[in-house]
């Protein structure tokens, strides 16, 4: 077979080198902020200074700071990718392009989830080859996380992490073109905490013009920390470190303390008079706003952009089944966790149970966890948007059961993003404890799946009319057997 030269883009920073293969060409770690070290972790993002050489963009770059993630029997690799990988250069980007040329193709930029402390690019799951086949350039972001992307401190501006998601849609719109891209017609998505920024996008006055198009794959609409909730997490960690709550004091703080501290801010009671605990007690950061995203809709760009938005039918599974909470859960398990969302824990746990009279105590622990944590947000985003852009609402819902932990993982959380991203095939997912398990997978639904999201990438309708709530159409993606 002929070789080529490796392919050389020049963006306006400075020249980077990538490679290729059978799907097309790819770039790694390519910075569209200034590194965020020392004190500039609390800082706004910056414009890189760019470089004067050619830069090698055929290697995975460095992760924001992160602790390791432990699902129990269930091998989560693949979704968190290798963990904190140092180097102070991590606000970047990967491309995947069929060809970095002058072709005006759509764009589709990828927010990864993770609870808002984990997570980056280097995640196998994210792997663009599919949809760089079918014509699609994919961006995938790094933002920071954990203490110095999203712990409210007095002398920093609010949210960084999604101020770096924003930064990123900005290095989009002025580079993407020079990767075969159009930078007017733009889509971004996001998978869980990815999600939920994807949502507070919709509302930021700060994302408008930025993209065309929006994705949110189990997200929370209603998923933020008030500004008294997070200033009880802010305390609790400035506590820990025996410092004063400000962004001064703590930039002086290495990251390799920011994680030694996660364990004391786990649990923390978040409910107050007048919000739940949004995360329910499993992550202490998350996007920190006045009003919810999906409340607040009319202040930034929703009005104009298309949105396909679902969640998956079983999403709290993941967080009661690889850690054997199914059959150990009791009914104070149960109470204990709705007492977190629920004003009246008692009468919401007799509601599931009406709905679900077999259930054991784990499982209505785990459809507590699943409403709570996305159905609940999912459906308050479905109805803001509809009212602010009727008919540019498309609704799904994704069912395919995993076979993996002796077949009851089921439908639950992340369990889409192989059939999103067209990876059914990896062996890396198989197996009892890979996340699609042993049994057989439907390659037909991962094809109808992803070829849905191009679809919709590319012309803002995946196939199905929009949701109306005269007419509430939600696609179902499920195994047919």
């Amino acid at each position: 077979m002929p070789s080529y030269p490796d392919p050389v883009v020049e963006t306006p920073a400075g020249a980077v080198r990538g490679g290729r293969d059978e799907s097309g060409e790819f770039f790694r770690a390519i910075p569209y902020a200034a590194a965020p070290a020392g004190t500039r972790r609390f800082a706004p993002p910056a414009p890189h200074p760019g470089w004067s050489y050619v830069r090698d963009g055929t290697q995975s770059g460095p992760t924001a700071p992160q602790p390791a993630r432990d699902f129990g029997k269930l091998d989560m690799i693949p979704y968190f990718g290798p963990g904190w990988v140092r180097g102070a250069e991590y606000l970047t980007v990967d491309v995947r392009t069929p060809a970095a040329d002058s072709g005006k193709r759509p764009v589709m930029v990828f927010v990864h989830g993770g609870g808002f402390v984990t997570g980056s690019t280097r995640a196998a799951l994210y792997d663009g080859s599919a949809f760089a086949r079918d014509g699609v350039v994919l961006v995938t972001v790094n933002y920071r996380l954990g203490v110095p992307g999203f712990l409210d401190l007095e002398g920093a501006p609010a949210n960084r992490g999604l101020l770096d998601v924003v930064a990123a849609l900005g290095w989009v719109r002025d580079t993407i073109a020079t990767f075969g891209g159009d930078p007017e017609n733009v889509t971004v998505f996001g998978q869980s905490a990815g999600a939920t920024i994807v949502g507070a996008l919709l509302a930021a006055p700060e994302a408008k013009g930025l993209f065309r198009r929006a994705i949110i794959q189990s997200g929370n609409g209603t998923g933020a920390f008030t500004p008294e909730q997070a200033r009880r997490v802010t305390s609790a960690a400035a506590a820990a470190l025996g410092v004063a709550p400000t962004a001064e004091a703590f930039a002086a703080i290495p990251d390799e303390r920011f994680l030694a501290i996660l364990p004391a801010l786990g649990g923390l009671d978040l409910r107050t008079d007048t919000a739940t605990d949004p995360l329910v007690g499993l992550s202490p950061f998350s996007l920190v706003l006045p009003v919810q995203p999906a409340d607040g809709l009319a202040d930034g760009p929703a009005g104009d952009v298309d949105l396909l938005i679902g969640t998956n039918t079983e999403e709290g599974r993941l967080y009661v089944v690889p850690a054997g909470n199914l059959e150990s859960s009791t009914e104070a398990d149960l109470l204990a966790v709705a007492a977190r969302v629920y004003p009246d824990p008692d009468a919401a746990v007799a509601e599931f149970r009406a709905e679900r009279p077999d259930a054991t105590p784990g499982e209505l622990r785990s459809a507590v966890l699943g409403d709570a944590l996305f159905e609940t947000g999912t459906a308050r985003m479905v109805q803001a948007h509809t009212r602010i852009a009727a008919g540019r609402t498309h609704v799904y819902s994704f069912g395919f059961r995993s076979t993996a932990l002796d077949g009851r993982l089921g439908a639950t959380h992340t369990v889409e993003l192989p059939f999103v991203f067209d990876t059914v095939d990896e062996p890396w997912l198989r197996g009892d404890t890979g996340l699609l398990g042993p049994g057989d997978v439907p390659v037909g639904l991962a094809a109808q799946m992803h070829s849905a999201w191009v679809a919709f990438a590319k012309t803002g309708n995946p196939g199905w009319v929009a949701y109306d709530p005269q007419r509430p159409v939600v696609q179902i993606f499920a195994d047919a057997r």
